[in-house]
């Protein structure tokens, strides 16, 4: 994480740590022996194997998109509006109000899950000691789905918190619904699930509902460190949180909606880590990939899934986080618009988010039933299925090739060095966003393939193995070639050169990279902002190890126009470049 952003969310959570008394976590056990074998590897798939194996890709596919429910949505966030409150400190004895009533539906519905799908569902609770509002001990809840095969190592893993809030972190008398933040994220863990354990997946599966994400990243931590404890292997983890809502407040946190009441039913966010050769920024591209040609053909409505440039938005954190902090490859989904920046200690706050008006909706007219909603089922119902549309091919693809990359001319050069011999590959090649300009699929029976582009500069490429059945693994790291469109070799012979920012034009955050060829020694290197009237308007340290090297800056949502951006090593001007702010 670069410093400034470590900074900011260190500071959003400073307040969070000091309030709740909170201590080391301990005691992080899976209470199911057989759940907890499972996610190792050890068990007999046979014991798991249904009675009819739906495996084929398009059949899951189909499936999913035809099998996830609004009306089940809705009816999950219906019993989880009935416990008034999943505050992480609130009431964990009673049977129909606080957190513990919450989870031990979850805990319910997994089992009902399974029995409908020949017990191959293994629910279980992760449970972990750690002083958070008081209480000493917490529960996340999960179930696992066993994979068919033992040496396709890496679960998956699709989570959302089931903790809620009102503006005191601890303040467990205050109703707390939740519905967008995050009983929205719970219900479609619930219903992934319910139509996920129907079908076989190579790997296995698992659907985790977190607590004390709003006291501090708690229960996705406490996951995460058992995870390392017991040498489990991770392919990925999709995070979903304020997941269900389509009405701009009047805040938001950028980068977000444009306007009070601005209504966004057709867009998902997706956040992750890093820029360059970022295997979660891959992973977000592998999602969108994996919807535009399995899923868009065939739905209704159709969805925009946009690639953000951040981690999570300005100020905030979610769950994915202590994931990718771990080394695991994470990313979030959050819907377009949300009601609330969560400042909810300003006087002026008039939103939903983080206080009792987080409902499902409203009833305008009196008649004692609901007329307006807040979390729009149809449109969680098309984020359910990015979800399980994406965590399934992930579940069933192979293994990741590795490469090399050169370039002649204007043509990028790959060389496959690993997984050699599949059916098919696929290359994926981008320029100025972080989403891929264009994916070639080239057939197997080589190791060597040339990619002819157009445009002079820097190409990113990363690679797929293809196998017999059309499903693609996830991409590899990324390499990067400058070319030449009119055939003139390059040979850099530069030390140290500033590259043009991603994405340009941006939104409220860009990537600034430096692509260190022959390290030198220096003092002191920082990236400078300016405006075009040439004042300094903020300055980034750099460190400049061989290779590239990055920094995000947040430039701010609603901010427009052209900038200038200054590698600056020792005092001296090494390189500038303009970038376009557009939001």
């Amino acid at each position: 994480m670069h410093p400034n952003m470590l900074t900011r969310v260190l500071f959003s959570f400073f307040s969070l740590f000091v309030v709740t008394n909170v201590t080391a976590q301990t005691g992080i056990t899976c209470t199911d022996t057989l759940a907890a074998m499972i996610m190792k590897g050890n068990y007999n798939p046979a014991l798991y194997t249904a009675t009819t194996v739906i495996a084929h890709p398009d059949l899951v596919s189909a499936g999913v998109r035809n099998n996830v429910s609004p009306d089940s949505l809705r009816s999950y966030l219906n019993t989880l509006r009935s416990f008034k409150t999943r505050n992480t400190g609130s009431d964990t004895a009673s049977l129909t109000t606080g957190i513990g009533a919450a989870r031990r539906w979850i805990f319910s519905k997994f089992q009902e899950f399974s029995a409908a799908n020949e017990n191959r569902l293994i629910p279980s609770y992760l449970q972990f000691d750690q002083l958070i509002c008081g209480m000493g001990q917490h529960r996340n809840v999960l179930a696992v789905l066993p994979g068919t095969d033992t040496s396709a190592k890496g679960i998956i893993i699709i989570e959302a918190h089931l903790d809620s809030r009102c503006a005191g972190l601890c303040d467990t008398a205050c109703i707390a619904e939740g519905m967008e933040d995050n009983g929205s994220g719970t219900a479609l863990v619930l219903e992934l699930a319910r139509v996920m354990s129907t079908y076989s997946f190579k790997r296995t599966v698992v659907f985790v509902a977190t607590t004390s994400e709003e006291q501090g990243l708690d229960g996705a931590r406490a996951f995460s460190n058992y995870i390392q404890q017991q040498g489990i292997k991770v392919r990925g983890v999709l995070n979903n949180d304020v997941i269900g809502g389509i009405t701009c407040g009047h805040t938001s946190s950028p980068p977000s909606c444009p306007s009070f009441k601005h209504i966004d039913s057709n867009q998902v966010r997706l956040f992750s880590y890093g820029g360059f050769s970022s295997f979660h920024k891959g992973l977000s591209r592998f999602i969108k990939l994996e919807y535009k040609e399995l899923q868009l053909p065939f739905v209704g409505v159709p969805m925009t899934i946009s690639i953000m440039t951040p981690e999570d938005r300005t100020g905030r954190g979610g769950d994915h986080i202590p994931f990718r902090q771990a080394g695991f490859t994470a990313m979030r989904f959050t819907a377009a618009n949300e009601s609330g920046d969560a400042n909810v200690t300003s006087g002026s706050y008039l939103d939903r988010q983080h206080t009792s008006g987080d409902s499902l909706g409203a009833d305008t007219d009196m008649d004692g039933s609901l007329d307006e909603y807040y979390v729009d089922v149809n449109y969680l119902a098309r984020n359910t299925v990015i979800n399980g549309n994406a965590a399934a091919m992930m579940a069933m693809g192979p293994r990741t090739p590795d490469f090399t990359l050169t370039s002649t001319g204007a043509t990028l050069v790959v060389n496959l060095t690993t997984e050699t011999d599949y059916p098919q590959y696929r290359i994926g090649v981008r320029t100025t966003t972080f989403d891929w300009d264009s994916v070639y699929t080239v057939a197997g029976g080589a190791t060597t393939y040339n990619i002819p582009v157009t445009g002079s500069g820097y190409h990113i490429v990363s690679i797929a193995a293809v196998d017999d059945k059309g499903v693609e693994s996830l991409f590899s790291k990324e390499l990067q070639a400058f070319v030449n469109s009119v055939y003139d070799l390059y040979a850099t012979t530069k030390p140290i050169e500033l590259l043009q920012n991603k994405p340009n034009p941006a939104d409220e955050a860009t990537m600034i990279s430096v692509l260190v060829n022959n390290p030198t020694a220096y003092k002191e290197a920082y990236i400078s902002i300016k405006g075009l009237d040439g004042k300094e308007i903020h300055r980034s340290d750099i460190t400049l190890n061989a290779g590239i090297n990055e920094i995000t800056y947040d430039h701010g949502y609603n901010v427009n126009g052209t900038f200038l951006y200054s590698l600056v090593i020792d005092g001296v001007v090494i390189e500038s470049r303009k970038m376009v702010f557009a939001n």
